[in-house]
């Protein structure tokens, strides 16, 4: 950004945009969104860190994956920085307590939607 919030070029203006939400992302930002995610995760994955947000882990992240996470929360909307942050925790934390109930030994049920539970009615 230029001096006084004054954008250099079309394409700061628009990345600016992307990052606040006032423009939806085309293919090609949402995969340079993707990518930057991608490998903001390599790092924490590195450093063994599941939440980003919090505690340890946010000073973990903040301290070794710096410059990873610059690039996430420049090339992704920061509502997506923030879903993707939090996602992590709750697919970490879905994970642990499915591998939980196996060794607890429950069954897997194929759930496929509303109408496959029993008592319900199909459309």
């Amino acid at each position: 950004m230029g001096v006084f919030g004054i954008f250099t070029s079309d394409d700061e203006k628009r990345k600016e945009e992307v990052r606040t939400g006032a423009r939806a992302p085309d293919r090609t930002e949402r995969k340079q969104c993707w990518d930057a995610r991608d490998n903001f995760y390599k790092c924490l994955d590195k450093h063994n860190v599941i939440d980003s947000l919090n505690g340890d882990g946010k000073n973990i992240a903040e301290k070794e994956c710096a410059q990873e996470n610059k690039a996430f929360e420049g090339n992704c909307a920061s509502a997506w920085v923030t879903y993707f942050k939090r996602y992590r925790v709750a697919d970490y934390q879905k994970k642990k307590t499915l591998e939980r109930l196996e060794k607890e030994g429950a069954n897997r049920m194929a759930v496929e939607g509303p109408g496959d539970m029993p008592g319900s009615k199909k459309p």
